[in-house]
């Protein structure tokens, strides 16, 4: 098996799709790509066994064939390069020579017949999404997922599909994002939840593309494919948490303050929070926000006053300021707007001005004040 191909082509397709390869696998096939050669086409694939991504390049080869070369040696060697040609010698004992025009480089590779194989989406049904949409669904919700092994519903990203919209909820039970476009629609309806790691891989992946993404899904695996990347991946098996239920209907006091300077307050202040609760005090009164937080154990105290427009009775209301943070910093608007109802119900966050299209609701829980 023989085959040419330009170093820097390899490396940029190798480092799109080896973000699925883990540091330690079960099977040690696992720390290899499969090379495939089949009609002057070459199609690397990789695979932590739960989620697998391929990627197709043209190529100039001699036979057709497959092999599985050690992944972190490859990518090495390919990081030293300029970009030049490289030719591919691969023997029957799978014996790999890369030649270049510095020299030539020899190491073992695998049988391509042990790599595990791709699940095929049985009676799959399909839906196809701009890739700017997808990619920014995927960012303003990710972060809201959890990492708690014991309840694996919640440490994915959690997909509905409708005849008027197309929603993606992410919550760790402390917070929660619920993204909604309405300018995505399905004649069938669906939903599934995505793992955690495949939609990190993607929203990286899909900054740097514009075009449409084609997702097909079954109960039990979704393929999501794109420019020349295929990732197909096993989907959380359970049964959502009711997101709905949780969101509080009746808020009748409603805050509006400049988001960056809340933002920045908040992280001035919760240096003085208490280590374990990272509790922030927001007092709200009139045309006035105090954000005050404090460790007794350690006699740390900060206190701060923001100018807002607030609508209700005056109230005071604690929260994490880890979340709020992390709240603030995916929204992209100038204003943000705090809707509340009482101190030991949940706040909810939305951004003043959305896309067109676009609906987002942050919900984050209130913490217990010490009085």
């Amino acid at each position: 098996m023989k085959f040419i191909v330009s170093s820097q082509t390899l490396l940029k397709q190798l480092q799109s799709i080896g973000g699925v390869l883990n540091s330690s696998n079960t099977l040690p096939i696992l720390d290899n790509f499969l090379f495939e050669i089949n009609d002057q086409k070459l199609t690397i694939s990789c695979s932590d066994l739960e989620s697998t991504m391929t990627s197709t390049i043209p190529i100039d080869a001699k036979s057709e064939g497959n092999i599985a070369i050690p992944a972190k040696m490859l990518l090495d060697i390919l990081k030293t390069f300029p970009n030049h040609p490289l030719t591919f010698s691969i023997d029957e004992k799978m014996g790999i020579e890369i030649s270049s025009d510095y020299g030539k480089y020899k190491l073992s590779g695998f049988s391509g017949a042990e790599f595990p194989k791709s699940p095929v989406i049985e009676a799959p049904s399909t839906v196809t999404i701009s890739s700017f949409i997808f990619q920014r669904a995927i960012e303003k919700t990710i972060f809201a997922s959890g990492n708690d092994d014991l309840r694996p519903v919640m440490s994915g990203i959690f997909v509905q599909l409708s005849e008027s919209d197309l929603t993606f909820v992410a919550t760790d039970a402390h917070k929660l994002v619920r993204y909604t476009r309405n300018d995505v629609k399905s004649s069938s309806p669906a939903s599934f939840i995505v793992p955690k790691k495949p939609m990190n891989l993607l929203k990286g992946l899909l900054q740097n593309f514009d075009g449409d993404v084609t997702i097909n899904y079954n109960e039990s695996n979704a393929s999501i494919a794109f420019n020349d990347i295929l990732l197909i991946c096993r989907l959380v098996d359970g049964k959502y948490p009711n997101y709905d239920a949780v969101i509080p209907k009746e808020n009748p006091n409603r805050l509006t303050v400049d988001r960056n300077s809340f933002f920045q307050s908040i992280k001035r202040v919760s240096i003085f929070a208490n280590k374990t609760t990272h509790q922030v005090r927001l007092k709200i009164n009139g045309s006035e926000l105090n954000i005050s937080a404090e460790d007794v154990d350690f006699s740390n105290e900060a206190n701060e006053r923001l100018t807002c427009s607030y609508e209700g009775e005056s109230m005071e209301i604690g929260f994490n300021s880890r979340f709020l943070n992390e709240m603030l910093q995916n929204t992209d608007s100038d204003n943000v707007i705090f809707e509340l109802s009482a101190p030991n119900r949940a706040g909810i966050l939305i951004p003043d001005n959305s896309d067109d299209g676009e609906d987002i609701l942050m919900l984050v829980m209130p913490v217990m004040l010490n009085s």
